[in-house]
């Protein structure tokens, strides 16, 4: 079962690098990446979401796909740190982090 969260979280890795490429990319090889990574961010959130639940493995993926983005874009592109951001990003880390402990305890009642 955890190499599928694995997979999710791989997924949202390559969603961060779509979503910086679809905003960057300027040759052919940066929208070649990009599409790299729409291929392989969707084929693992697909491959996970036919062995676990898929809106808890979507809220996952979305939920760390937008965490990764938001700081990536602090990191690597000088967008503005704001207090407000990272309180609003730990508190959709945490959701994450709820959701993913819910379904462990669903699926031990089972």
């Amino acid at each position: 079962m955890y190499i599928q969260w694995i997979k999710v979280f791989i997924a949202a890795i390559f969603e961060v690098g779509w979503v910086i490429g679809l905003k960057h990319a300027e040759t052919a090889e940066q929208w070649s990446m990009t599409a790299v990574c729409i291929v392989v961010s969707f084929y693992l959130l697909i491959a996970a979401g036919r062995k676990l639940p898929v809106g808890t493995v979507y809220a996952v993926f979305a939920g760390l796909g937008t965490a990764g983005t938001v700081v990536s874009g602090m990191v690597f592109f000088q967008e503005p740190v704001n207090g407000l951001k990272l309180l609003f990003i730990g508190i959709l880390l945490f959701g994450v982090i709820g959701l993913k402990l819910a379904e462990d305890r669903t699926e031990k009642e089972k």
